[in-house]
């Protein structure tokens, strides 16, 4: 990547869905593919204190996940929607400061899907995705040993008068070195060393212990872990394959230490249900996503349905929306249920349906109170 030519970013001609066509976006937030994938190399060089210096570099190209992509955003060119000016801004500041952007707003408004609106269109493939639970640990992020796997597998050797592989940079003959019981997860697997930034989703973080958040301002400042199972034994072996969070990825770690060379994308939706500590907001970009209004929820409706009658549609989006203004949270994935249900053949008729609104439409703040 090269910060060199500074060319506009919207190509000349291009309609800019925002309605302001910015030099300096690289994200333009259309929602679709890059055609020639080259977008991303137009990143400017980082800023001298978020310069990493990972090696030695992940080989291979980063795995695709189309499928993922278009079920969370529809098919390209089926009206996905076009981000904001704020949404845009935020996410190029993100890209450009490398650092991780935390994005709140109510369940359903769509914090999810911009990990996989900035990956479609900058063509950065496979989106890594950590999930927050109340359990979560910054190790686990990072990487899991399997220790007590190691363990049956040498006893299971021995019984048998098995001589054990020869330990080396790789995965033995019979897939039993040490690397075998190595898996990174999502957040180390992010920070492997590539030329260009892998995007991070780490989900639902205000589910996430109070401890977790400062846990992560190491690995987000420094762009690095370690592996101790890997750093004791850096004498004897100093390069050591492991598994990654991609399907079938491995990745050569060297001295036990994984230092990122491209900062990755990282997306951290929170619903707003538990405060951060200012020492970790401070290190974040924050972009506060308001509830959709009647033309984004057309638009999420249009990305996953192509047949529909306009004005039945509009019609139960007004619903949705009166509903939702009574008093109560809805989520936009709630309406998706109910076009699905309303356009399925042998579905359920008009009737049937609106008798079930009652239940697909449950305010979530009547179930939190349950």
């Amino acid at each position: 990547m090269s910060g060199e030519s500074r060319q506009p970013r919207v190509a000349e001609g291009a309609s800019c869905p925002t309605g302001r066509a910015d030099d300096w976006w690289i994200y333009r937030g259309t929602g679709e593919p890059d055609g020639d994938g080259r977008l991303i190399e137009q990143l400017p060089p980082p800023p001298p204190w978020r310069d990493f210096d990972g090696a030695p570099l992940a080989s291979g190209p980063v795995p695709r996940d189309d499928a993922e992509i278009r079920r969370r955003l529809g098919a390209p060119g089926a009206g996905v929607r076009a981000s904001s000016a704020e949404e845009t801004d935020l996410v190029n500041a993100a890209l450009f400061l490398r650092r991780p952007l935390l994005v709140t707003g109510p369940p359903g408004v769509g914090k999810s899907s911009l990990a996989h609106r900035v990956s479609r269109e900058l063509g950065l493939g496979r989106v890594l995705r950590w999930t927050i639970t109340s359990k979560s640990t910054l190790k686990e992020g990072l990487y899991g040993y399997d220790a007590i796997g190691r363990v049956q597998e040498a006893s299971a050797r021995d019984a048998l008068g098995v001589p054990g592989p020869s330990e080396g940079p790789g995965p033995g003959a019979d897939g039993s070195s040490l690397g075998d019981f190595i898996q990174l997860g999502p957040l180390g697997t992010a920070l492997l060393p590539r030329e260009t930034p892998r995007v991070l989703l780490v989900d639902e973080f205000d589910k996430a212990d109070t401890d977790l958040a400062n846990d992560l301002l190491g690995a987000f400042e420094d762009g690095e872990f370690r592996i101790p199972e890997l750093s004791r034994v850096r004498a004897r072996l100093p390069e050591v394959a492991v598994h990654t969070d991609d399907p079938d990825g491995t990745h050569v770690v060297r001295h036990g230490r994984v230092r990122c060379r491209a900062f990755p994308f990282v997306v951290i939706t929170s619903n707003g249900e538990r405060s951060l500590p200012p020492a970790f907001l401070r290190r974040c970009l924050t972009l506060e996503m308001p509830p959709p209004d009647a033309d984004r929820l057309a638009e999420m409706l249009a990305a996953q349905f192509t047949e529909g009658d306009g004005d039945e549609r509009a019609l139960m989006i007004r619903d949705f929306l009166s509903r939702a203004l009574t008093g109560g949270t809805l989520a936009a994935d709630q309406l998706l249920n109910a076009e699905y249900l309303r356009l399925s053949p042998g579905g359920p008729g008009e009737g049937a349906l609106n008798g079930l609104l009652h239940a697909l439409w449950q305010r979530l703040d009547e179930v939190g109170s349950a």
